[in-house]
Parts: structure tokens; sequence; C-alpha cells
């Protein structure tokens, strides 16, 4: 299952999602591999990948993919990787490298999760190319929601021209603070018009979530005991049993 973590606004707890979803999945016994597919290296940084020399950058431009043993599997990242747009723009099927470098570790891995970069350009065409599904952290305020029509603007536009079985995998919501009438509005609005696509875990507003990278840390280590943990864990066990469930229907 290859799964694409994205929303083209920042800010949202995309990179702090596709960490503590993929060491939640390796507490479940699950294999697990992330990529960090944003130039700006969070992810990499956030789990302590340092000196990595090849990245991701590298095998875009024809190496193999460079796998890091760390907490989880990591293909790191690196701000060469802000190059690629350019370089790739006379490459035939150039949506598609990502697709090609990952075909060979598909059946490696129960999960291979892509944090995406906060943009809708050549990085995230080839996320969405290569993956089965996608899913969506929105944080609980107005602007993140009006950004989704965008997201499923080119989400249909790559299902019909390069991917056609790709779907949104799930939306949750993040940094949510039950108090706040906006948050709760927001919460029902999303639901309304994605009823069967929210998950029932909603990630918490909580300072360990912040924390955490800076010790380079994933949040149950961090802080297992949080509110944060607590809900990436519910969030992790609502993933495998839905995966569970389309597994047996088909």
């Amino acid at each position: 299952m290859i799964i694409s973590i994205s929303n083209h606004k920042g800010g949202v707890g995309k990179t702090t999602s596709a960490i503590n979803i993929g060491v939640g999945l390796k507490n479940e016994g699950k294999k697990v591999l992330l990529i960090d597919l944003d130039p700006q290296a969070n992810l990499t940084q956030s789990l302590g990948v340092q000196n990595a020399g090849k990245t991701i950058y590298h095998a875009m431009k024809g190496d193999q993919l460079p796998v890091v043993p760390a907490t989880v599997d990591v293909v790191p990242s690196s701000i060469d990787l802000a190059a690629i747009e350019s370089e790739l723009a006379s490459k035939i099927a150039r949506e598609s490298v990502l697709k090609k470098l990952l075909t060979p570790h598909k059946d490696k891995y129960d999960y291979i999760l892509i944090d995406c970069p906060p943009s809708l350009g050549i990085l995230t065409i080839n996320a969405f190319t290569a993956s089965d599904e996608i899913f969506i952290p929105l944080q609980a305020e107005y602007l993140a929601l009006s950004g989704l029509s965008k997201m499923m603007e080119i989400m249909e536009l790559i299902r019909s021209e390069l991917n056609p079985g790709l779907k949104i995998g799930g939306i949750f919501l993040t940094q949510f603070d039950s108090r706040r009438v906006l948050n709760r509005n927001i919460l029902e609005g999303v639901k309304d018009q994605f009823p069967q696509e929210v998950f029932k875990s909603i990630i918490r507003e909580n300072v360990s979530l912040a924390e955490a990278p800076i010790s380079q840390r994933h949040i149950y280590d961090y802080s297992a005991r949080s509110k944060g943990a607590e809900d990436y864990m519910a969030l992790v066990t609502e993933i495998i049993k839905k995966h569970r469930k389309t597994r047996k229907q088909k």
C-alpha cells in the first residue's frame, strides 16, 4: 500500500503525521518505508537522519532508491530536491519517475508513506501517480477547508490521466481544539462534504507533537502518554481496520 500524505497548505501537521503514522504502523508489526519528498527535509531531520549521502533527489535523477534504516526505513531528502522540477522538465514520463523507483520495493513493505511538499507541483504529481491512496491532514480552519477543492481537482486530473486507481484514503483533523466553535464547525463541514472519507480519530492540539521533532524523536518515544501519542495511535488502529475491511470486501 503506497499512501501520499498531502496538503498544499503548510503548517497542517503533514510531516508530523507521516512520522507518527509510520512509526505507529511499525509498532503494530507492519513493515514501513517513509519517503521524504519535501525539499525542506523536515521528516529526514526529525528522524535524526544525517549525512545520508544519497537522497530521493539522486534517485529521481537516475540512481537507486537510497533506503536508510532509522526508527523506520527512510528515503531521505535534501534541499537539492528543490531543483528537480526544472531538471525533469524535458524528461519523458516525468510524472512517473517515483512510481518506477518504488515498483521494486512495493512488495517489501506493508506501507510506503510519502511525505509530500506543501505544493501541487511535479513532486506531488509524482507522489499521486505512484500512490494507491491519499491521506489529507486538515487543520480545522476555514482556509484549510477551502483549499480542499484544489486538491480534488489535481487528484481527479491524476486519476483521469495517470493513475485511475487513486482514491482518497482518508481525511483527518489536526491541531483540533473542541472548545473552539470554528473547529467544531469545520469538522462538521468536512463530514458533510466527505462522509465516507473522514476518519473518526482526531489529532488534538498538543504541545508534545511540536516538541518531539526538536529532539529528533517520534511522539511515542518523546511522550508516550500524551494526547498526541494517544490520538495518532487511535488513527493508526483505524487505518489498519479500514484496510483490513477493504481487503475482505475484495
